[in-house]
């Protein structure tokens, strides 16, 4: 229920998330006519995350939660003039809407990973041609197969100790020169309303998993550019941002999103550390 209270306010100040929900026709946040109910939602944020989306899956595309086709076109836009790329992998990929930007980039095979069967079910519907794997990120199955790895939206599902693996995880995954690009969000300033909306999310979070189990990892606030950037340089990428212009700026004229550009190098093999170790894999037929 702390999740259903807080989203308003948290969808307020996520930059460029409103357009993209205007662009969708919702006549209010989250309770669009073929969404998920009250019920629904408060069934969602009492489960952990693997069973919140498994329940919310079936009306997940038709929830403010997916990821707005604002960024998804920005992303393929700044992606766009560094390719074409042969295989693509979607990291965390929920019901495939990242899909949209490998099929517009990549020249070969498409995957995506996720831990819900319940959403992969839904992406294997909504894409056909793809191919799909139920896995547990923090410990991915793969070893130089791709040239480019996307992921949207996921990194507040995971505890800053948690991010080594998963990056560690893609390094792997990706063929040397390949590329791992993901959108961030600019911070928001702390005399602004939106700080403190996003700060008493993140508490309002702490206090649901301190009370409730199984725990709902879901915060805004615990993934900062320069800390991410530090873990990507540990795991062995070579990173880089460029800017989202196309999503908007700020009042000081800094850019709303940036997109993390983080490459495995084309020579010598580095080889991470494995990180934690998580569940085993299941392939889906594409």
């Amino acid at each position: 229920m702390l999740l259903i209270c807080a989203w308003p306010w948290v969808r307020w100040v996520i930059p460029g998330l409103s357009a993209g929900l205007a662009s969708e026709g919702y006549p209010w946040p989250v309770f669009s006519p073929r969404g998920p109910s009250v019920r629904e939602l408060a069934m969602q944020a009492l489960s952990s995350v693997e069973g919140g989306y498994d329940l919310l899956a079936p009306k997940f595309d038709h929830t403010p939660f997916r990821t707005p086709d604002g960024v998804l076109h920005a992303t393929a836009g700044a992606l766009r003039p560094l390719g074409p790329f042969g295989r693509g992998l979607d990291v965390c990929c929920g019901t495939g809407a990242g899909m949209r930007v490998l099929r517009s980039l990549c020249q070969g095979r498409i995957m995506g990973v996720d831990f819900s069967t319940g959403m992969l079910a839904q992406a294997s519907r909504a894409h056909p041609g793809a191919g799909w794997v139920r896995a547990d990120v923090r410990a991915l199955p793969f070893a130089g197969a791709f040239d480019l790895a996307v992921s949207f939206g996921a990194l507040g599902h995971l505890l800053p100790a948690e991010r080594p693996a998963l990056f560690a995880g893609v390094y792997r995954a990706l063929r040397p020169g390949g590329l791992f690009a993901f959108p961030v969000a600019a911070p928001q300033p702390i005399t602004s309303g939106g700080y403190w909306a996003l700060l008493g999310f993140d508490l309002a979070m702490r206090v649901r998993n301190a009370l409730w189990r199984p725990p709902f990892v879901m915060y805004y606030r615990t993934c900062p550019l320069h800390a991410v950037r530090n873990d990507l340089t540990a795991s062995g990428f070579a990173v880089t941002t460029v800017p989202l212009t196309a999503l908007g700026r700020r009042e000081d004229g800094s850019p709303r999103y940036r997109l993390v550009l983080a490459r495995r190098a084309a020579g010598g093999e580095r080889e991470p550390g494995n990180g934690r170790a998580g569940r085993g894999h299941e392939g889906l037929p594409g």
